[in-house]
C-alpha cells in the first residue's frame, strides 16, 4: 500500500533514541524499582497486598494459596512475570529482612540460610497485623485511585499507611542510572522521632538522632563505624561497616570455641555462604588456627561455631575473619525515593517530614469523612426525634395519601393537596412540615418498634452523641494541633503494639591487621623426576620405607615456614612458599612443580635449596658461554615471585649449574672447581680464584672455548678426589688438566677412566 508524503513523519534518530530512552527510564524508576516515599512501596508490593485486600485475606481469616494471589495481582493490577510477583510475596514474609513483615506466609517460604521458597501451589499466606496498618480505611477515599492497565479495574496509587514503613522496613532497588538502599530502622525509635519532629519542626538531625542513633537490622550485629553515622542521615548516602556478634566459649579438649550469635544484614538470607567461606578457609590452611567449623543453627537462633585449636590468639583470628569473610561486610546507604512522580535523594529528617505531611493529608481526609458521616446521621435522627413528636400526623398523612410520592411531597414542602385528612387543623399542621429528602426517607423505612419509649430515648441519647463527635472532629480539623494529638496517639498504639528492643549495637572500632599465626614444623618436600611436587610432615616421612624414598630425586627438610628457591637454565629464581606445597601422603601425586611457580615450559631447574640454607650459603654460578661466579646467598632475599639469578652472555646462553657453598669451601684450599665442555675438554682450579660478585653481574671467563664449543658441566670436588660422578658415570678426577696448562692453549684430553 503507498503512503503518501503527509504520513511520512521525519525525526531525528539520536533525539528519538534519547526521548524513549528517558521515558523507558523513567518508567523503570517511577513504575517498578524505586518506592514512594509515603507508604515506602514499589508498585508490585503495593499491588500484591492490596489483591489480598479484595481477597478478604484479612490476619484473622485463613490463609490462601500464593498462586491464587499471584494469578490475582498478575490478571488485574500487575502485567509482568508471575516469577518477580512471587518473589516479592515471598520478600514481604520475611522477618530476617523486615522489621515488620506485611506477609504472613504459611508453608516454605525460604530460610536465612539462603534456601528458596517453595512453589507458589504450595504455600499459602494472608494479610500480617502489620499489612493492616497499611490497608485500613482505603473504603474512605483517602487516597486517590487510578485505572489498572487495561483500565478495567481501578487500584489506589498509594495505599494509607499510618506507620512509616519506609523506615521500618527499609527497601532496595536498582532501575536505570540510579539506586535506592534504605536500611530498616527500630519502629519504637522510628515513631519516637515522629513524634517529636512534630512537636518540634525546627528540629535538627542531630538532635533527631537522639531518638534514632542508627539503623536497627532484624538480623541484630554491630554497626562499627558509629561516629559516621550522622553524616550518612545529613547527606542521604554513605557507607555502614556492619560486623557479626560473637561470644567465645570454651571447648572440647582445651579448645575455644568463638560462636556467631548475630549475622550482618547483608549476607540475610544467604547465611550458609558465610559457613562455606569459613570451611574453605579452614582447609585452605588459609587459617592454621581453626580446628573445625560447624553450623548449630536452630529455631532458637543463629549458631555458627568456629573451633580453634589450644593455645592460639583468640582476637587476632577474630581480626582476620573480619577481614577474609563475610563475618565483616558493608551495607551501602542511599536513601533515594519517588515524590511527586520524582525520584529525590532525602536526608532522615525529609523523610519523616514526607511521613508527617502523608499523615496530615490522611486524617484530614478521613476526619472530614468522618464529620460528613455523622452530620449525615445526625439529619437522620434529628428527623426520626422530630417524626416522633407528631407520628399520628404522619401516619394520618401515610393512610390518607395515594403513593409515596405524595407523602414525600407532604413531609418536605408541606403539600396538602390529594391527601385526606381527618380534620381541618391535621391538614393545616401538615402544610407546616419541612422534612429533609432524607429525613423522610428514614421516616418512611422506620419500623413501629422504634415508636417504643426506650427506642425514642435511644434516639436521643444517640443525637447527643452525634453533636459530641461532630463538635469534636470540627476541633481536631480546625486546629493542626488537635489533629497531631489524633495522629501521635494512634503512632503510640502503633509503637506498643509492633515494637521491640533494639537489635543492632553501635561501635567505633578501629580495624586492626591480622598477623599469620603459624605453628613451626619440620617438613619434608618430596619431587620426582617429572617435577611432582609434595610435602609430607616429619612423622609421615620417617614412617616411609628407604625403597619408597629412592623414587624422588630431590628431598629437602625444611620448616613449614620456609620456601623453596629454584634455579634454572634462564637464569631466574622461582620462589614457592611451603605452605603452598600439597601436604599429601608419599604415594599421593602432588603438584607439578610449575604450576606452583611461574616457570615457563622450556625452563629446567638447575637447583632446588630451601631460602634458609641459600641464605646462608655462596652460590656457584657456571654458564654455558664458559663464565663464572659467586653470589652470596643474601642478595636473593625478596618476596617475589621470580627474579633475575644471573645475566646470561646472549640469547643463546644459559645457566648449566649452581652450586651452594658455605663459607668455609670458599677460603678452603683444597677445594677445587672442575668444568667438562661438550668437545671433551676439561680444566680444574683453585676455588680461591674465583671471584664473589653481584646477582646482576654476568661473571668471568673460566674457559677459553672454541667457538662450536660450550660448558656441559661443572662442580666443585676436593682437590684428593679421585672421581665425580656425571650423568650416572664415575669419571677420573685426577686427569683433568689443571687452568695453567689450559691457559697456555694445550687441550686437555677428558679421561674416559670409568670408576664403579
Amino acid at each position: 500500500m503507498a503512503h503518501s508524503d503527509e504520513n511520512i513523519i521525519q525525526l531525528d534518530f539520536s533525539e528519538e533514541m534519547k526521548i524513549s530512552y528517558r521515558n523507558y527510564a523513567m518508567s523503570v524508576i517511577v513504575s517498578r524499582a524505586v518506592p514512594d516515599v509515603r507508604d515506602g512501596l514499589k508498585p508490585v508490593q503495593r499491588r500484591i497486598l492490596y489483591a489480598m485486600k479484595e481477597l478478604s485475606l484479612s490476619p484473622d481469616k485463613p490463609h490462601r494459596k500464593s498462586a491464587r494471589i499471584v494469578g490475582d495481582t498478575m490478571g488485574k493490577y500487575h502485567p509482568h512475570g508471575d516469577s518477580s510477583i512471587y518473589d516479592a510475596l515471598v520478600h514481604m514474609t520475611e522477618d530476617y529482612s523486615l522489621n515488620a513483615p506485611l506477609v504472613d506466609g504459611h508453608g516454605n517460604f525460604g530460610s536465612i540460610d539462603g534456601d528458596g521458597a517453595a512453589a507458589m501451589r504450595y504455600t499459602e499466606a494472608r494479610l500480617s497485623e502489620a499489612a493492616m496498618t497499611m490497608l485500613e480505611n482505603l473504603e474512605k477515599g483517602l487516597v486517590d485511585f487510578g485505572p489498572n492497565f487495561d483500565e478495567s479495574e481501578k487500584e489506589p496509587l498509594v495505599l494509607p499507611a499510618t506507620i512509616p514503613n519506609l523506615l521500618v522496613n527499609g527497601t532496595t532497588g536498582i532501575a536505570v542510572g540510579m539506586a535506592t538502599n534504605i536500611p530498616p530502622h527500630n519502629l519504637s525509635e522510628v515513631v519516637d522521632a515522629v513524634i517529636a519532629c512534630m512537636d518540634r519542626p525546627g528540629i535538627s538531625i542531630q538532635k533527631l538522632m537522639d531518638y534514632i542513633p542508627a539503623p536497627d537490622f532484624p538480623t541484630g550485629g554491630i554497626i562499627t563505624n558509629a561516629a559516621e553515622i550522622p553524616e550518612i542521615y545529613e547527606k542521604g548516602e554513605g557507607r555502614i561497616k556492619l560486623r557479626a556478634r560473637t561470644v567465645i566459649e570454651k571447648g572440647d579438649y582445651g579448645r575455644t570455641n568463638i560462636v556467631i550469635t548475630e549475622i550482618p544484614y547483608t549476607i540475610s538470607g544467604n547465611k550458609t555462604k558465610l559457613v562455606e567461606n569459613l570451611s574453605s578457609l579452614m582447609k585452605d590452611k588459609v587459617f592454621d588456627e581453626i580446628y573445625d567449623v560447624r553450623d548449630e543453627s536452630s529455631k532458637e537462633g543463629i549458631r555458627i561455631v568456629i573451633e580453634v585449636k589450644k593455645d592460639r590468639d583468640i582476637d587476632n583470628l577474630l581480626n582476620g575473619l573480619y577481614k577474609k569473610t563475610h563475618m565483616e561486610d558493608t551495607y551501602g546507604v542511599n536513601l533515594l525515593a519517588i515524590s511527586n512522580q520524582q525520584p529525590k535523594l532525602f536526608n532522615l529528617k525529609g523523610l519523616i517530614e514526607e511521613f508527617i505531611l502523608f499523615q496530615e493529608e490522611l486524617y484530614t481526609k478521613e476526619y472530614k469523612h468522618l464529620l460528613a458521616k455523622a452530620r449525615n446521621r445526625l439529619e437522620v435522627v434529628a428527623g426520626l426525634i422530630k417524626a416522633t413528636d407528631v407520628i399520628d400526623l404522619i401516619i394520618e398523612i401515610i393512610r390518607g395519601s395515594s403513593t409515596i410520592k405524595q407523602v414525600k411531597a407532604c413531609l418536605t414542602k408541606g403539600e396538602t393537596e390529594g391527601i385526606n385528612f381527618k380534620s381541618k387543623e391535621s391538614k393545616k399542621q401538615a402544610a407546616e412540615l419541612d422534612f429533609t429528602e432524607v429525613q423522610a426517607d428514614a421516616i418512611l423505612a422506620m419500623q413501629l418498634s422504634r415508636l417504643i419509649g426506650l427506642e425514642i430515648l435511644k434516639l436521643h441519647q444517640e443525637n447527643d452523641e452525634l453533636l459530641a463527635k461532630i463538635a469534636e472532629y470540627e476541633k481536631i480539623l480546625s486546629n493542626n494541633k488537635e489533629l497531631y494529638k489524633v495522629i501521635k496517639a494512634k503512632l503510640r498504639e502503633y509503637k506498643k503494639k509492633f515494637g521491640r528492643e533494639r537489635r543492632t549495637t553501635l561501635e567505633d572500632v578501629v580495624a586492626k591487621a591480622y598477623v599469620e599465626e603459624v605453628k613451626i614444623e619440620d617438613i619434608y618436600v618430596c619431587m620426582d623426576r617429572f617435577g611432582y611436587t609434595k610435602s609430607l610432615d616429619e612423622a609421615a616421612f620417617l614412617r616411609t620405607s628407604e625403597e619408597a624414598r629412592e623414587e624422588f630425586p630431590h628431598i629437602m627438610r625444611m620448616q613449614n615456614t620456609d620456601k623453596i628457591c629454584i634455579f634454572t637454565n634462564k637464569g631466574n629464581m622461582h620462589q614457592v612458599k611451603a605452605d603452598k606445597i600439597p601436604r599429601c601422603k608419599l604415594r599421593d601425586k602432588g603438584s607439578l612443580i610449575h604450576t606452583l611457580t611461574k616457570m615457563e615450559n622450556d625452563e629446567e631447574a638447575v637447583l632446588y635449596i630451601p631460602f634458609e640454607e641459600l641464605f646462608e650459603s655462596i652460590l656457584m654460578f657456571v654458564t654455558k658461554s664458559g663464565y663464572i661466579k659467586l653470589v652470596s646467598g643474601a642478595e636473593f632475599d625478596t618476596n617475589r615471585q621470580v627474579i633475575s639469578a644471573t645475566k646470561l652472555d646472549g640469547d643463546d646462553d644459559e645457566v648449566v649449574a649452581v652450586e651452594a657453598l658455605v663459607g668455609s669451601d670458599i677460603i678452603d684450599a683444597n677445594k677445587k672447581v672442575i668444568i667438562l665442555t661438550e668437545k671433551g675438554l676439561s680444566l680444574g682450579f683453585s676455588i680461591g680464584e674465583v671471584k664473589e660478585l653481584k646477582k646482576t653481574s654476568r661473571g668471568i671467563k673460566a674457559i677459553t672455548l672454541d667457538k662450536q664449543d660450550s660448558i656441559k658441566y661443572s662442580t666443585v670436588v676436593d682437590v684428593d678426589a679421585e672421581s665425580f660422578e656425571v650423568d650416572g658415570k664415575m669419571l677420573s678426577a685426577k686427569k683433568v688438566r689443571n687452568r695453567k696448562r689450559a691457559a697456555k692453549g694445550q687441550k686437555a684430553v677428558l679421561a674416559l677412566d670409568q670408576k664403579k
